[in-house]
């Protein structure tokens, strides 16, 4: 992983982390049912914005690398893998 994305990953999950901890204290609070979901919501988006931001990073670097090296059979191979997950619901 690039170092720059490396740190920024790194700062988005403790920043997911502190918001499921919010979560967790406002159902254990029993907070409005929408206003727990409006929080969950927003992790949501929070970890689809990592994984873009990884996802990003993966293909302008391992990617790159794993084709340059004739790896392309397994770099695509894990790119179809990541692909069919992310559609799972």
């Amino acid at each position: 992983m690039l170092t720059d994305v490396k740190k920024d990953v790194l700062k988005r999950l403790h920043f997911i982390q502190g918001h499921l901890e919010g979560v967790t204290r406002m159902v254990e609070e029993d907070k409005y049912c929408v206003d727990v979901l409006k929080q969950t919501f927003a992790v949501r988006r929070a970890i689809q914005k990592l994984e873009a931001q990884m996802l990003d990073g993966h293909l302008r670097s391992c990617v790159v690398e794993g084709m340059k090296s004739g790896n392309s059979e397994h770099v695509v191979s894990e790119l179809v893998e990541l692909y069919n997950l992310s559609e799972k619901n």
